[in-house]
């Protein structure tokens, strides 16, 4: 699952049990072949537990200095969005926190559903959230990233890292 900063799901993969990593399923999710092929530009955060890419940042394993110590905070600060909208789903859909009793493609149908219904709300006003997260000022960064295609993930980490951090 992929969020904005607004707690609304963008790209939703719910076919795959509870047992497959995360990056099996985002490595032949329909949004990585999207990154691939150059659809979408930017990048996507996540955990050290996905490869770093061109297009999907990840934290440094081992940061050698400050500037890669402070981008791993910042990431990490920032990728607790999806896990607040994990909880937000959660509480709001009780039946996705207690489990599905049901087949795997009548479970597929339900978390797409409680989904769509989540982003309805959000879009309406219906859901409260808790603003408690830290502002990103990400418009005020004075710095480019470099978007270069030629640079594979671990040196446009560095960039950004050197540039913002």
């Amino acid at each position: 699952m992929v969020c904005d900063p607004n707690f609304r799901v963008t790209s939703l993969c719910a076919k795959w049990p509870g047992s497959v990593h995360d990056s099996r399923i985002f490595r032949t999710s329909g949004l990585c072949q999207q990154f691939e092929n150059g659809i979408h530009q930017g990048l996507l955060l996540g955990d050290s537990g996905y490869p770093c890419t061109k297009y999907l940042m990840t934290p440094y394993r081992s940061p050698a200095d400050n500037c890669q110590g402070n981008l791993n905070r910042a990431l990490c600060r920032t990728r607790v969005l999806i896990e607040q909208t994990f909880g937000i789903l959660k509480r709001r859909f009780n039946c996705l926190h207690d489990g599905l009793r049901t087949t795997p493609e009548q479970s597929i149908k339900y978390v797409t559903s409680c989904v769509i219904l989540h982003d309805i709300g959000i879009n309406h006003n219906d859901i409260i959230i808790n603003n408690n997260i830290e502002e990103l000022a990400i418009a005020d960064c004075t710095g480019c990233i470099n978007m270069n295609p030629t640079f594979d993930g671990t040196a446009k980490r560095n960039d950004i890292a050197r540039q913002f951090f």
